[in-house]
């Protein structure tokens, strides 16, 4: 019954904060006003800059920022008790992140809808503004290196979830051409949509395509990255309206209306217990089997401050501000809509941590199959001992998702949905959730790549804004497909490294000359890795290749964490010059830079001592850190000149050519 009370607890909360705090932030704060002019129509170019209804832009906006993070973040914080968890989730998504997506959305809208970044170089200066693109580059690209991996690793492990995923593509570019030529209802299209997209659920597993299923999650990773990474490059270039817009729409009815299942569930096992664990059997009681606070898990770091770098979306993500100001800015239809969309999604978000919560807190409870050992079904605590044993084996993002898919599997077994079904549906809302967000951050990219190129070779030689033709490779750079390209094929470079303390080096897979420890090690190798030439090349490019954006993900909680505080900044800055109080951005501002530095301080040390020092994590964590120092010293020596002075307003985009 707790975990009942703690769900509907947590969702009356987030309904009460957005109707007061929310409320007053749009009003009272921000001033929105529905007459206002914004870019969406200003700037109607039909590709990037798209009016669009606010219901169709929430699934764009929650999707894009709900990756997989709302999923493995609080699924590896329930290491240190479910409480620290929850109470950063509800508290940070209400307090500290919607603010966040609010901030820099309304920021954007009235910035004629440029990026965090470009905002910055006007309400700080162009010094800031470089070194925010900067951040904001290394962010993304670590982002665009890693998610391959991590949608063909749920590929992998749920193989049921490739073909749901990937029949989107087409039902959403017939959704996006059927609603942008016909300006049709959107309850016909939803319906039909939603119809389809559950049926290859259900059915998309069996004959033919399962075995197309089977067949691709067979794929090595650095396939299904150049996969994605394709992909990605076409989203990216084509018009919102025509993939990215109802991809993300369409992925919002799935996911929202499964976590709506998973509610359902989750209320019928509170009141009557989960489904029985063999036939004829009881029904499983539905508890916390978590301790709530956990202080010293076996080879955790400190609890404080590596929660508020684990857990981000779902409380804060620095992630959120490139999506409210690098996309969402330039479709919203009406300045009004700010505070469903940015404030609203990430409240949703934060609900979504919840459930992940108590799926690996209490969902488990109700009976998995023990990770170690003979594979015989455990319930209560020894559930999530067996998940949660130590630091260890709960870090691996397959530990990670499959707690949560399990955990929620249960809960929608309680309402009767077969078991080969429910971990379908979990493992495609992981895996959808993954896709929205690595095209959408490609997108981002290429804004990102475009104004870093116009700052270099200056805006008059730039195709971006209508220079035309250009030899200059910079200047390529800022045409939107010169920048994709080359956001896509860095991402890929680093994806298609091995990953850290990989035991085989390339030469030693080709030669057939593999170290005799490794080959004792690994006594089922295949033949392929002893046979050198171009079969030991193809075995190690399918055993190691595709997992290179390892190297940098120690970087990525900890720098995420700063961006979003950086973020804080640009938007307190704004407001400051408008005599607007900044008190409830400063405070959230304030931990958000304290929190990740002090993390990325602590991981230092560490690093260095390591065995064989991962040179690049070190040489960009500290560069990070000299980054933010730089932005925050010029940010304290202009606040006192800045009150009430309103910096050089935003100028239009030139159009660029197609």
């Amino acid at each position: 019954m707790s975990t009942l009370l703690i769900a509907v607890g947590t969702m009356v909360a987030y309904l009460i904060a957005y109707h007061t705090y929310g409320r007053w932030l749009a009003r009272k704060i921000f001033q929105l006003n529905a007459d206002a002019d914004v870019p969406s129509i200003e700037l109607n170019d039909d590709r990037d800059f798209v009016p669009t209804d606010k219901s169709v832009l929430f699934g764009h906006h929650f999707t894009s920022i709900a990756g997989t993070g709302p999923i493995v973040g609080p699924a590896i914080a329930v290491m240190w008790g479910w409480l620290p968890a929850l109470v950063w989730v509800l508290l940070g998504s209400i307090l500290v992140g919607a603010v966040h997506d609010f901030g820099a959305l309304v920021v954007s809208i009235r910035s004629q809808g440029q990026t965090v970044g470009d905002v910055a170089g006007r309400v700080l200066n162009r010094r800031v503004r470089l070194l925010f693109l900067l951040i904001l580059f290394m962010a993304l690209t670590i982002v665009l290196a890693i998610f391959g991996l991590v949608i063909a690793a749920v590929f992998k492990q749920y193989p049921a979830a490739i073909f749901p995923c990937l029949v989107q593509i087409p039902i959403a570019m017939a959704i996006g051409a059927w609603l942008h030529r016909k300006n049709v209802n959107l309850l016909i299209p939803s319906i039909l949509a939603l119809i389809t997209m559950y049926g290859t659920l259900v059915y998309g597993n069996e004959g033919i395509l399962g075995a197309a299923n089977t067949a691709m999650a067979g794929w090595s990773i650095i396939t299904w990255v150049l996969i994605l990474l394709a992909y990605s490059y076409v989203a990216s270039v084509l018009p919102v309206w025509m993939l990215l817009q109802p991809r993300d729409y369409i992925n919002s009815l799935q996911l929202i209306t499964a976590l709506g299942l998973v509610v359902v569930g989750l209320i019928v096992a509170g009141l009557i217990g989960g489904a029985p664990i063999t036939e004829n059997g009881a029904r499983q009681p539905l508890e916390i089997v978590a301790p709530m606070v956990r202080a010293n898990p076996q080879g955790a770091p400190a609890v404080i401050p590596f929660l508020f770098i684990t857990i981000a979306c779902g409380a804060c993500s620095g992630f959120h501000c490139l999506v409210s100001s690098g996309t969402s800015s330039k479709q919203i239809k009406c300045e009004t809509d700010a505070q469903f969309i940015g404030y609203g999604s990430m409240l949703t978000e934060g609900f979504l941590a919840t459930i992940v919560i108590l799926a690996c807190v209490a969902g488990l409870g109700l009976g998995v199959t023990e990770s170690s050992g003979a594979g015989e079904i455990v319930t209560g605590s020894a559930a999530y001992d067996a998940r949660y044993e130590s630091w260890a084996t709960a870090k691996g993002l397959g530990a990670k998702v499959g707690a949560f898919v399990d955990g929620s599997a249960n809960f929608l077994k309680a309402i009767s949905i077969p078991a080969s079904i429910a971990v379908a549906i979990m493992g495609v809302l992981v895996a959808s959730f993954a896709g929205t967000t690595l095209d959408t951050a490609c997108r981002l990219q290429r804004y990102v790549v475009q104004e870093l190129a116009a700052t270099f070779v200056g805006e008059k030689h730039s195709t971006k804004n209508g220079g035309g033709f250009s030899l200059n490779p910079i200047a390529w750079l800022t045409n939107k497909h010169g920048a994709t390209i080359f956001a896509v094929t860095l991402a890929l470079i680093i994806a298609a490294l091995p990953a850290p303390g990989t035991a085989v080096s390339l030469g030693d897979a080709v030669s057939g000359n593999l170290p005799a420890d490794y080959v004792a090690a690994n006594p089922t190798l295949p033949a392929e890795a002893s046979a050198g030439g171009i079969a030991g090349g193809q075995w190690w490019l399918s055993a190691f290749a595709g997992k290179g954006g390892l190297i940098l993900w120690p970087l990525f909680g900890a720098t995420n964490q700063l961006l979003a505080g950086l973020a804080f900044l640009v938007i307190s800055f704004f407001l400051w010059r408008r005599g607007i109080p900044v008190w409830f951005i400063v405070i959230p501002m304030i931990f958000m830079l304290i929190m990740p530095a002090w993390a990325m301080l602590s991981d230092l040390p560490n690093w260095l001592k390591d065995e064989n020092p991962n040179w690049v994590v070190i040489v960009v964590g500290i560069s990070t850190l000299l980054l933010e120092a730089w932005m925050l010293v010029e940010a304290i020596i202009l606040w006192p000149k800045v009150k009430g002075v309103l910096e050089v307003k935003a100028t239009a985009p030139v159009k660029q050519l197609t």
